[in-house]
């Protein structure tokens, strides 16, 4: 057994020493160590020679051995043949590898990014809620009713398995759910995605995204609304835009505006997004409707609030100037690509 295994640590440190990087110095190594008349052969011999209270050791020994000059002769072909392959196909391994190209935000996540930016410099946090949404949440808590016309005003995708459950066609869900935390003040904004049941064109499409937002206090005005939105069209599109509010109707706010910016696309003088008209409406808004508030809980003779919402395509289309909705879904790279910078 002394002998056996001074004989296995001598070979191992030769084989160690062995370094073959040729086809030809690989096999001279295979037929010295591992051939028919190789060293591992004659070392496997001496077993003979072994006491038999010792033959279990000296075989863990010898098969340790065995596996040790296999593996060894098993990376120096696997080294080699790596080299071989890039060689015959004519790579120069010592050249630096070839950069994979960077991929660019999506411009409706860079303008969405720069919204919530502008809104967080306000106080207003984010707060995000499921796109599967049931009735209360999306149509009953914000005042729409079974029945109630206004439902008429969102095309609304229902899912089959359940008729309390669907697709929510804005992100004044998330709004209901927050308020109905109790938790006030309450300043937020809720970005997402929205889906409603509509014929896509350059100004439509079946599904968007929106951001709106809510605050909640002791004595908010509709004054603190329009300063809100005047210091958000300034921040995001410059000063020089006009601002007009028009009277509209929402079940959910009341008093209700909608509110419109100077075409940044023709500068006035008429196109396809603003309809010739040389104003844009960008979002809706208007203080929350007592009985929204009531539906979560809250003290509408204590508290008053103001809410708006916008949707985020719009806004890119204005900021970047471009006239067709259908491109941000499209996914061509010729498209995207034009935003590298951004």
């Amino acid at each position: 057994m002394e002998n056996l295994r001074a004989l296995v640590a001598k070979y191992k440190a030769d084989i160690a020493a062995e370094q073959p990087t040729t086809p030809d110095a690989i096999e001279a190594f295979r037929i010295k160590y591992l051939g028919t008349k190789g060293l591992l052969k004659t070392i496997m011999g001496e077993m003979k020679n072994v006491a038999p209270e010792n033959k279990k050791e000296a075989g863990q020994l010898l098969n340790d051995f065995k596996v040790f000059t296999e593996n060894t002769f098993a990376s120096f072909t696997e080294a080699a043949g790596t080299q071989t392959n890039a060689t015959a196909v004519g790579i120069d391994l010592t050249l630096p590898g070839t950069p994979a190209p960077l991929g660019t935000r999506h411009p409706i996540s860079i303008v969405r990014n720069k919204i919530i930016s502008i809104f967080n410099k306000l106080g207003f946090a984010v707060a995000e809620g499921p796109e599967i949404e049931d009735d209360f949440h999306n149509f009953s808590a914000l005042n729409l009713p079974e029945n109630h016309p206004a439902r008429d005003m969102q095309d609304t995708f229902y899912i089959s398995q359940n008729p309390d459950w669907l697709l929510r066609t804005h992100t004044s869900s998330v709004q209901i759910r927050e308020m109905q935390k109790g938790t006030l003040p309450l300043r937020i904004i809720c970005p997402g995605r929205v889906f409603r049941n509509e014929t896509i064109s350059a100004r439509a499409h079946c599904f968007f995204n929106q951001v709106e937002g809510l605050y909640i206090a002791e004595n908010v005005s509709f004054a603190d609304l329009k300063q809100t939105l005047y210091f958000f069209v300034t921040e995001m599109f410059g000063a020089d835009v006009k601002v007009r509010f028009r009277p509209s109707y929402f079940p959910f706010t009341e008093p209700s505006a909608e509110m419109d910016i100077s075409c940044l696309i023709c500068h006035g003088k008429g196109c396809n997004v603003c309809k010739k008209t040389g104003w844009v409406e960008i979002l809706g808004c208007g203080m929350v409707h007592p009985k929204v508030l009531e539906n979560c809980g809250i003290d509408s003779n204590k508290y008053t609030g103001f809410a708006f919402g916008m949707g985020i395509e719009r806004i890119t289309m204005l900021n970047y100037q471009i006239k067709d909705l259908r491109l941000f879904s499209e996914n061509d790279v010729r498209f995207l690509k034009q935003f590298e910078s951004a």
